[in-house]
């Protein structure tokens, strides 16, 4: 019996890769850089299964050219706006995802950028590297405290609330902004507050919402004229909920302090991008998730949605149960 053809858009960590090879006949995009769009809907034609990345735009024209065989599409991350969910539900294809394992390396990544812009760790690394450190001086380099600071947390889902935990060491006072939280959790000590509330409160901002129509550039010129002046705004969520050149006026202005940035709008950031050319902006490559631990596990769960919609089986995480009814 021939084994079902798959086409998997990246390498991905060999933990879910083995399951993959083992079950499917692969085509694996080889490169570094995603397939284009002609390639993309080349490789998925007569497919019967496709395992994508958040690089990838899967909507209806991609699974129409891939054929009414397609069983699943499996995606390598916890967030799924690439793909147009309505789309794959409207063709009974169900979309995994893979929630939960990186929830820890991400609320740990949240707290390094929230920590390195506070004392300006990238700025003092370069202040070394550029021959600039000739003395101690009592006025060098002064970022603000963690300590009794005030967390404001958009979004208390998982990773929120993982964050939320590890704010407890720094016996910060952590609030939070979730209109979609269906019941508090009493274990964590946090305060649900309105989106106002806590831009005006927070010395800390991390954003942790999906990307939808109502979050899309949430953080605008607007919002960004209500934080604190010694406020420090991260973003490990994705990069379109941060309007790029309201952050930049904000930033160069100094009317926040700082920011850390895991995900831009867009993605990869311009590199003539005039956030770049800032002090008090620390921009890293989205990789908030990339331990060896979390992102093995990611592939392991995209391997097990992909090979249970293969089977016609229920996949252990699916973001359109609808497909079920």
């Amino acid at each position: 019996m021939s084994k079902p053809k798959v086409f998997v858009t990246r390498a991905i960590p060999e933990k879910g890769f083995e399951v993959v090879r083992d079950f499917c006949d692969v085509d694996l995009w080889p490169e570094e850089l995603p397939p284009s769009r002609d390639e993309l809907i080349r490789h998925v034609r007569g497919v019967d299964g496709l395992l994508c990345l958040l690089t990838e735009k899967i909507d209806g024209e991609v699974m129409d050219e891939a054929g009414s065989q397609l069983k699943v599409i499996s995606n390598h991350a916890v967030g799924f706006d690439n793909i147009d969910v309505p789309a794959a539900t409207a063709r009974k294809i169900p979309v995994g995802n893979t929630p939960g394992v990186l929830t820890d390396a991400t609320a740990d990544f949240a707290f390094a950028l929230m920590m390195a812009v506070a004392r300006r760790i990238p700025e003092a690394a370069r202040y070394v590297h550029d021959g600039k450190w000739k003395t101690w001086g009592p006025m060098l380099l002064l970022g603000v405290d963690l300590k009794g600071a005030t967390l404001g947390l958009v979004g208390f889902g998982r990773i929120g609330k993982a964050v939320a935990r590890r704010a407890a060491g720094f016996e910060m006072r952590v609030i939070y902004y979730d209109p979609n939280e269906k019941q508090p959790d009493p274990s964590i000590k946090a305060t649900p507050v309105d989106f106002e509330t806590l831009l005006e409160e927070a010395d800390f901002i991390s954003l942790h919402t999906p990307l939808t129509p109502d979050t899309r550039h949430l953080i605008d010129s607007q919002a960004l004229s209500k934080m604190k002046p010694n406020a420090v705004l991260v973003n490990t969520s994705r990069g379109p909920v941060v309007d790029p050149e309201a952050l930049y006026e904000a930033l160069k202005e100094k009317r926040i302090f700082g920011a850390g940035l895991d995900v831009t709008e867009p993605e990869p950031i311009a590199m003539n991008s005039p956030l770049l050319t800032l002090d008090n902006v620390l921009i890293v490559p989205h990789v908030a998730s990339a331990s060896t631990t979390s992102r093995g596990m990611m592939s392991w769960m995209a391997a097990q949605n992909l090979v249970a919609g293969l089977k016609g089986e229920r996949l252990p995480n699916c973001v359109n149960q609808q497909v079920y009814k």
